[in-house]
């Protein structure tokens, strides 16, 4: 989230300095004309104290922010004005303090500033200070400002680093966006974990990108699952796993990341804080990792007789998360622009019940590129896309998540356009004629004798006997095809959703279904 989200200030800095060369010269000053140049540069002070206090309410998103910052701006272009016209002001000293907010106001809004600045180093974007509750959160921005990055002393910068980082560049750059989105709706509840442990946060983004690319609900072949990828038996040393209610922690991203923070760290100490080293632990097995790096005798990871010793997946692993985690710092020296995210968190009290998936069709894309679904699911793990949440539910999203939810999902047009397409049955289009409307053809027989069995006195027939009692119906069966879900076949047959999953053996939260998989309709009403 930018810094800033006001516009620049029409006074341009060439225009500035070129009042320089108006500027009165300095002569000795009478006692009355040096107190008005203290109350100008006491103006000046002021109105800088006044715009820095207005970023910290644009950083919180409070709405007074922005005219508040303009205010002051303006405010120092009135000092301006009043220091060239003042015999003895020196307005180097004041355009200095006016250009240097203007540049960092710049930074936050992609604006172009003319002032002299170094080598390309970190966007500031996706550095700003975080929401109130961050730890420390001033100065962890504060270690990531160009030329200040600690990864970067931490970590062998090599040929194999940059062909991870080509990578990540050219036929996996739209799994690094995604990635970085995906981290940024999660960043206020993982990014404090790491912090606290003293881990950059540019090596939680290169795991967690190639881990899952930020997928709250990737799973793997071999059972690893969540955001950090725990095995089921690693998760469980860190606090990891079922919780009694039927939902696996290792999908809950602060959980998550707080594991993977102590984990990292147990690695680090046994392998004297080795990176690379690690990350080879965390991919390919601790045990394994500790016993080369003592073999190696402490030598690089990238010494062949330890390099060659880690399987396939472990090399190609850790150049990888080290690559995205670099251009996570650097993004401006690869032409990276990661996207303006609107991560505020904030809460929704839903007014009625729905879906995930109803809400990302009512929610629309505005302000994002695939629409608000990952974000959702990312940040309420508990919940399937298609299992309904009850009216009255606080769910988490972002300030401009809800911001939408109360325009179109609340009421109106989208909101029952939403409702119509998430409760529509592919059933329903399939038409079956009643056995009342079919017409055919009788073959036709002697006419006299259909006339005398008209006239034939009526025969007496028995009275009828009671139908036998119904047998009971054994539990049904349902085989799925492709398309369905848990949720869908629940909704169709008015079963519950964990009755349906316990007669089957479904695991939540994923319920996994194949087609032409057969489901016993245990508890249905239809």
């Amino acid at each position: 989230m930018p810094v800033s989200l006001f516009s620049v200030r029409p006074l341009p800095l060439l225009v500035a300095a070129t009042l320089l060369t108006v500027m009165p010269a300095a002569h000795a000053l009478s006692a009355r004309d040096k107190a008005k140049v203290d109350a100008i540069e006491a103006r000046m002070t002021a109105a800088e104290k006044r715009y820095s206090d207005a970023l910290v309410l644009v950083t919180n998103a409070d709405p007074k922010g922005t005219p508040e910052a303009d205010a002051a701006l303006e405010d120092m272009e009135d000092v301006l004005t009043a220091c060239i016209a003042q015999k003895g002001c020196q307005v180097s000293g004041l355009l200095t303090t006016y250009k240097r907010l203007l540049k960092k106001q710049s930074d936050g809004t992609g604006e172009d500033v003319e002032e002299d600045v170094g080598p390309l180093e970190a966007d500031p974007d996706h550095i700003a200070p975080l929401v109130a509750n961050v730890p420390e959160a001033a100065r962890a921005a504060a270690l990531l400002n160009d030329h200040r990055h600690a990864f970067d002393d931490m970590v062998e910068y090599n040929p194999a680093i940059q062909a991870g980082i080509r990578r990540w560049l050219t036929d996996m750059r739209p799994s690094l966006l995604t990635s970085y989105e995906n981290y940024m709706n999660v960043r206020a509840v993982m990014w404090p974990e790491w912090e606290k442990n003293a881990l950059p946060e540019a090596l939680l983004f290169g795991i967690m990108a190639k881990e899952s690319n930020g997928r709250v609900h990737a799973s793997s072949r071999v059972g690893a699952a969540g955001l950090m990828q725990f095995m089921p038996a690693t998760g469980r040393r860190f606090g990891l796993g079922p919780d009694g209610t039927g939902f696996d922690t290792r999908f809950d991203p602060r959980s998550a990341a707080e594991a993977s923070a102590a984990y990292m760290n147990e690695r680090m100490r046994g392998l004297n804080k080795n990176i690379e080293y690690a990350l080879a632990a965390y991919n390919g097995g601790e045990g394994r990792a500790a016993r080369i790096y003592r073999e190696a005798g402490g030598q690089s990871f990238w010494t062949d007789s330890a390099y060659n010793q880690f399987p396939g997946e472990t090399k190609d692993y850790v150049p990888m998360v080290i690559a995205a985690a670099w251009i996570f710092l650097h993004p401006q020296q690869y032409g990276v622009e990661f996207p303006k995210i609107n991560a505020q968190p904030a809460t929704i009290r839903l007014a009625k019940s729905t879906t995930i998936y109803e809400l990302t069709i009512c929610l629309g894309s505005t302000g994002t590129r695939d629409g608000y679904m990952r974000a959702l699911r990312n940040l309420n793990p508990r919940y399937e896309a298609d299992g309904w949440i009850p009216a009255g539910t606080t769910i988490n999203a972002t300030t401009r998540i809800a911001g939408l939810y109360n325009r179109y999902c609340v009421s109106g047009p989208r909101a029952d356009l939403a409702r119509t397409l998430i409760t529509a049955d592919i059933n329903a289009a399939i038409k079956r004629p009643s056995a009342a409307a079919f017409t055919g053809s009788v073959a036709v027989g002697d006419v006299q004798a259909l006339q005398a069995a008209q006239a034939a006195p009526p025969v007496a027939t028995p009275a009828p006997r009671p139908a036998p009692a119904p047998a009971r119906r054994a539990a049904r069966s349902y085989t799925v095809v492709r398309g369905d879900t848990l949720g869908s076949i629940a909704n169709r047959f008015q079963c519950a959703v964990p009755a349906l999953a316990r007669a089957n053996g479904l695991r939540a939260p994923a319920y996994a279904l194949k087609p032409g998989q057969s489901l016993k309709m245990e508890g249905c009403r239809r």
